[in-house]
């Protein structure tokens, strides 16, 4: 099959995730873009990539890319398509815009001037023009512009793909699940241990987790894509795709998920039972103070707290967190806490010293996602500890049991 450029659009922070799950699944030609990731591929990847990548939003199709100083150029330029290769009279279409340039100030009009050169290409050759169709479009169209460069590309997602379809019962502020996949891969998350998450929500986290531990596609639980409605579409590749499970694999571990509230707990019960998760998550309600665990075995776990962004001195908020350290330390020996928030002065009451401080985009807030190496002792005594197991692992420390 022959192969085309493509776009998968992610959100801010997650790119160069993205782009080690393109390599993973096959893609040519991989670069990094401003939240995007841009590579390679024939259909079979197209239609790879919409049902297996965790961190992208949507995978676009380039048609024309351009230079143009007005919307009136745009205009001239999207007329120029052949548009009978891509939709016909009935197809019902929808146009998206993105605009980062100070020349193009206003992406509603470029919208309608983009609408409107393929109404007249039509109008021009048939006499009647399609319809723009808001909802459940035939055809999807992205247009992209920076500064004075314009990409017009076919949308071949449709909704965007961090809308899963498990989702049927919602907290305050759920996390993104494209963000939550992508926070548990910067984690190094592969299902060889445990997994907690003691402020689970509704329980995205979790059902991530679990779906990432079994190596089952995302894409799997969604009403469909819309490159289905593609002239070109090709069912049965997409019936072969979509039906191969040959790349899931057990999980032998668990996951646990806690809430002090019923309703998020009851939420996310609904949640993991429609991602049909229920035989590898428990979940209960039981506020964070009183969590034990009895293992030391080593952990993954994962919270993304109440931010409190509008009061950064809440008094409960800090005082959150504060019990969350003491969690961690206490109960959580031997196993690896990350936390994402806004609220930089309530992560500092978690107590602990973060090994790794990565920056995230969380909707409109600037966050850190930190991580915490909850170990027993002293800190000295951990990192030296660390330090002496990682050069005997690369071979720069001598193994007096060791032939050489």
């Amino acid at each position: 099959m022959k192969e085309f450029p493509m776009i998968a659009k992610t959100f801010k922070g997650l790119e160069e995730v993205l782009a080690g799950e393109l390599v993973a699944i096959g893609a040519n030609n991989v670069q990094l873009e401003r939240r995007a990731v841009s590579f390679t591929g024939d259909k079979r990847l197209l239609y790879r990539a919409n049902m297996c990548l965790r961190t992208a939003s949507r995978v676009l199709v380039p048609l024309i890319t351009f230079k143009a100083k007005d919307a009136d150029e745009v205009y001239e330029h999207v007329k120029q398509v052949d548009w009978a290769q891509y939709m016909t009279l009935q197809t019902g279409f929808q146009i998206d815009s993105t605009v980062y340039s100070e020349t193009f100030r206003h992406s509603k009009y470029v919208t309608y001037r983009v609408k409107d050169a393929i109404a007249d290409w039509w109008n021009e050759r048939e006499g009647k023009r399609p319809n723009v169709r808001l909802s459940d479009p035939d055809l999807c169209l992205n247009v992209h512009i920076a500064n004075e460069k314009v990409t017009l590309s076919l949308d071949s997602s449709g909704e965007s793909l961090h809308k899963r379809g498990y989702r049927v019962a919602n907290t305050e502020a759920p996390i993104n699940e494209a963000l939550a996949a992508g926070m548990l891969l910067m984690a190094g998350w592969k299902g060889e241990t445990d997994f907690y998450d003691p402020m689970c929500g509704s329980g995205t986290l979790l059902i991530e987790a679990a779906l990432i531990a079994q190596n089952i596609a995302p894409g799997i639980f969604r009403k469909g894509f819309a490159f289905e409605r593609w002239k070109d579409f090709d069912k049965e590749l997409f019936e072969d795709i979509y039906n191969d499970d040959s790349q899931e694999k057990p999980f032998t571990h668990h996951i646990y998920g806690s809430d002090a509230s019923y309703y998020a707990v009851q939420a996310a019960l609904k949640n993991i039972k429609a991602a049909g998760q229920q035989r590898c998550i428990d979940v209960r309600q039981i506020r964070l103070q009183e969590i034990k665990r009895e293992s030391k075995e080593p952990a993954l776990v994962m919270v993304n707290p109440p931010y409190g962004e509008r009061l950064a001195q809440d008094k409960d908020v800090l005082r959150l967190y504060a019990d969350m350290g003491t969690v961690f330390k206490h109960q959580f020996t031997g196993a690896t806490a990350w936390v994402i928030s806004s609220n930089e002065d309530a992560l500092k009451c978690i107590g602990l010293k973060p090994s790794k401080k990565i920056k995230l985009m969380n909707g409109e807030l600037e966050c850190l996602f930190n991580q915490y190496e909850l170990f027993s002792g002293e800190r000295k005594a951990f990192v030296a500890n660390k330090k002496t197991n990682h050069q005997q692992t690369n071979g720069h420390g001598r193994n007096p049991h060791k032939r050489i």
